[in-house]
């Protein structure tokens, strides 16, 4: 899909006719600050369901506080580079059961960072399965509200988009699409 490229995105530059204002430092910075930002908050809210999950779920358990940050961010490590691939390999199975085997999914890396961590134990893959069915839980209500979601999230890129379009000249065409 070709990327709206905005007149006012243009600005001179000393070694070129034009640039994106991506070079601007203070924008870099303000990006950096939002995606660290989102992370932390996506830490501690899988961290605040891990904990939820050890104190309900019988079969999880976790030695310290600490423990359990190392945990919660194997986990969302895992949930990043594994589960795609895991989701992609097991497509038909997604399908066909309406999504409800990426519940498997999300058990196996569970019982896997239980695995890889030591002083978090996951003892049963069946504790895995409720492990992280009230993980995802925790997390979907914490985001949803903390504002991390994915919908809300796509719905503020759209509210700025539509900011951005407003500030165009009256007479200006609208944006331009670079292919």
């Amino acid at each position: 899909m070709p990327r709206l490229i905005f007149p006012e995105d243009f600005r001179k530059d000393q070694n070129s006719s034009c640039s994106l204002t991506s070079t601007n430092p203070q924008r870099k910075l303000r990006k950096m600050d939002e995606s660290i930002k989102r992370f932390l908050q996506r830490w501690a809210v899988t961290t605040f369901g891990v904990l939820i999950a050890t104190s309900v779920v019988k079969g999880i358990e976790c030695q310290s506080f600490g423990t359990l940050l190392i945990a919660s961010l194997v986990l969302g490590v895992l949930n990043a580079f594994l589960r795609p691939v895991l989701v992609l390999f097991s497509l038909p199975l997604v399908i066909f059961s309406l999504g409800i085997f990426v519940l498997v999914i999300n058990a196996v890396l569970l019982y896997i960072a239980g695995a890889l961590v030591p002083g978090f134990e996951v003892r049963s893959l069946w504790s895995a399965f409720w492990g992280s069915l009230v993980i995802s839980l925790i997390s979907l209500i914490a985001n949803f509200f903390i504002g991390t979601h994915r919908v809300v999230r796509e719905m503020e890129i759209l509210e700025e988009e539509d900011r951005r379009r407003r500030r165009l000249p009256p007479n200006d065409r609208g944006p331009w699409i670079d292919i």
